[in-house]
């Protein structure tokens, strides 16, 4: 069946309302609407990277639920530290906790993401994975990152595209990936499954 593809009148459901993830479209100028979903995150016993991509179809099917006939995409970024998965800090000293723990190691960054067509069928799914190293931070750097309030929202307590770039020595792999969205493995799947004609869109 031959869908119409993504445009200004007929624009990609990003199921998320984080604001990462809608920039990160808005850069490449990619017509979007966002639609914010509400999903358990909880008692998924699987692997970091099949975690990620249920919890994306998930989203992405729950917003073909509400909004059907348009490309849907849903994505999850979760951060693991040796087999561990350090999601989102609740109070400061989760952060901390966090932060202390990612200080002066590798750690990889992973985002699942699920295209839904216009059907609602799951067109396809994919991974993408990101090492990042982050510096030795002292105590004093560590609560004044705190103190700006951004570790708060953010997977492993940081985020790569603000002021927790000070931390990050370096990494492997797709930048945008771990801001929150892989942006070449995706452009890549929806000029695969015919979702766009071409990119860069006109």
């Amino acid at each position: 069946m031959k869908f119409p593809t993504i445009s200004k009148e007929y624009p990609l459901i990003l199921a998320s309302a984080s604001p990462r993830r809608k920039r990160l479209l808005q850069e490449i100028k990619l017509p979007f609407r966002s639609l914010a979903c509400d999903i358990h995150e909880e008692g998924i016993e699987d692997s970091p990277s099949n975690t990620a991509r249920i919890l994306a179809e998930k989203k992405a099917m729950d917003a073909y639920s509400r909004s059907k006939n348009n490309w849907i995409l849903g994505a999850d970024t979760i951060v693991v530290l040796q087999e561990t998965i350090l999601g989102k800090p609740l109070d400061h000293e989760e952060a901390r906790s966090m932060l202390t723990l990612l200080s002066g190691k590798e750690h990889e960054v992973i985002t699942g993401f699920a295209i839904i067509d216009p059907s609602g069928k799951v067109a396809h799914t994919e991974h993408v994975s990101t090492l990042v190293t982050i510096k030795n931070l002292s105590k004093r750097e560590i609560t004044a990152y705190i103190a700006t309030g951004e570790p708060f929202g953010k997977a492993g307590s940081y985020a790569i595209q603000g002021i927790g770039s000070f931390m990050v020595k370096g990494i492997a792999g797709s930048y945008s990936n771990v801001v929150g969205l892989p942006v070449y493995a995706l452009i890549e799947a929806l000029l695969a499954l015919g979702a766009l004609d071409a990119f860069p869109m006109e």
